[in-house]
């Protein structure tokens, strides 16, 4: 989840971004208020950063590209937090190596709070300043607000990463006791496919990020897609039936990560007393069966719709085949950080398709260093869709792509079914 640049869109409404701009914080705030001051420096791994971290860079965003170049007399307060808290913007300036966020113990957790504070009120005053470019500024602070949206789900995701390797296994929220569910078979629904739009319409006024035009024609053979995501009992079959020991269900790179890995199960799964148990941010709990599987890579998902006897769905045909669908479903707003039964197309996991993150026809990243970050990641990744528990709901639209390399499972990853029809 690395995309930064907006696509072009009409003129977004001030006060309408003004009311995003203070949700958007204040949904950080909360998402921190759990955390002791030793939680947010947790960075267990490079793709990991901590959540403190994750406070100052988004508010380095706000500070970089809005306020520093369009509010007159503002100073940052220490400019040493561009080095600290840039991530991948090279026009920028330089950058902190990525694997030692964590080693960030000054500033202290209070002076970025007072940072984020400065921030917010320079935005707040250069949205009532009543320019003639507030316009273009909205649109800024929409795309920053949407920036930010990214790095919440990837606060809370790397922050369970980092609290399993914890022995204790502390929970980030309260347990709760596991749904009842009951199991629900696996049915696919027919579509007749044919010259099919799918992307941004530039004409939309909704915010998009770039890399989700332009909008365009894709032919789709006639396809089934299933009417629900692969489940952990289903998972367990595929387990049970040696799908980790059995090379051809795996791409040949895949099977070569599997056995470097020793994976067997998803990641945060354990055998304890005959039952399956995995770690979440709610704590250790019994898996539930009828829940869609999570946290497992491409390289698995595609192994197992191939010992399923179906494949997964190209993102044209998951588009597609989502068009006019309500968004609905369990995502961060609902506060449950778990995969929940019974959920339907969008939410609880984000969902492994067949199709690489590459540009679609006619892509041209905008200039400047606000547009670094979606063209040169379009390699040797895979587009998800969907959403999930750990994605704010006002984030979601159609045409919404994330990416991750195929070998990654801390994110919320899943999986649902296609075939051919």
């Amino acid at each position: 989840m690395k995309q930064t640049a907006a696509a072009p869109a009409a003129a977004r409404d001030p006060s309408q971004i003004a009311a995003r701009f203070a949700r958007t914080r204040a949904r950080s705030r909360a998402l921190a208020a759990p955390l002791t001051p030793e939680d947010m420096m947790l960075q267990s791994m490079e793709d990991a950063s901590p959540a403190k971290w994750h406070l100052a860079h988004t508010t380095w965003f706000f500070e970089e590209f809005i306020l520093k170049p369009r509010l007159p007399g503002y100073r940052s307060p220490d400019d040493r937090f561009a080095l600290l808290f840039n991530s991948y913007y090279v026009q920028a300036g330089p950058r902190h190596a990525r694997d030692k966020r964590g080693l960030i113990s000054r500033p202290g957790l209070d002076d970025v709070w007072a940072y984020r504070a400065q921030v917010d009120d320079g935005i707040a005053a250069l949205m009532q300043a009543g320019r003639d470019d507030l316009d273009q500024i909205a649109a800024l602070v929409e795309l920053g607000c949407h920036h930010e949206m990214q790095h919440q789900e990837l606060l809370v995701t790397d922050l369970l990463h980092g609290l399993s390797h914890n022995p204790l296994l502390p929970a980030y929220r309260d347990p709760a006791p596991k749904p009842v569910s009951q199991e629900r078979p696996l049915s696919f629904t027919r579509h007749d496919g044919g010259l099919v739009e799918i992307g941004h319409d530039p004409g939309d006024p909704a915010f998009a990020y770039d890399c989700e035009g332009p909008r365009h024609r894709v032919f789709l053979e006639p396809f089934a897609l299933a009417d629900r995501p692969v489940t952990n009992r289903d998972w367990i079959a595929f387990m049970d039936d040696g799908g980790y020991r059995t090379p051809t269900l795996w791409l040949m790179d895949g099977f070569a990560a599997c056995e470097a890995a020793s994976w067997d199960r998803p990641l945060y799964w354990w055998r304890q007393d005959d039952e399956w148990w995995t770690f979440t941010l709610r704590g250790a709990q019994p898996v539930n069966l009828d829940a869609p599987a999570v946290h497992v890579s491409y390289y698995e998902a595609d192994a197992f719709a191939r010992w399923a006897g179906a494949r997964l769905p190209t993102e044209a045909e998951w588009e597609h085949a989502c068009a006019g669908v309500a968004i609905e479903g369990n995502f961060l707003d609902a506060r449950e950080f778990r995969p929940l039964p019974g959920g339907g197309l969008w939410g609880d996991v984000w969902e492994w398709t067949q199709s690489p993150f590459t540009p679609y026809p006619g892509f041209r990243p905008p200039e400047g260093a606000i547009g670094e970050y979606n063209g040169k990641f379009m390699v040797n990744q895979f587009v998800l869709r969907g959403g999930s528990c750990a994605t704010p709901v006002e984030q979601m639209r159609e045409s919404y792509r994330t990416f991750f390399h195929p070998h990654q499972r801390w994110q919320m990853l899943g999986l649902r079914l296609a075939r051919d029809a």
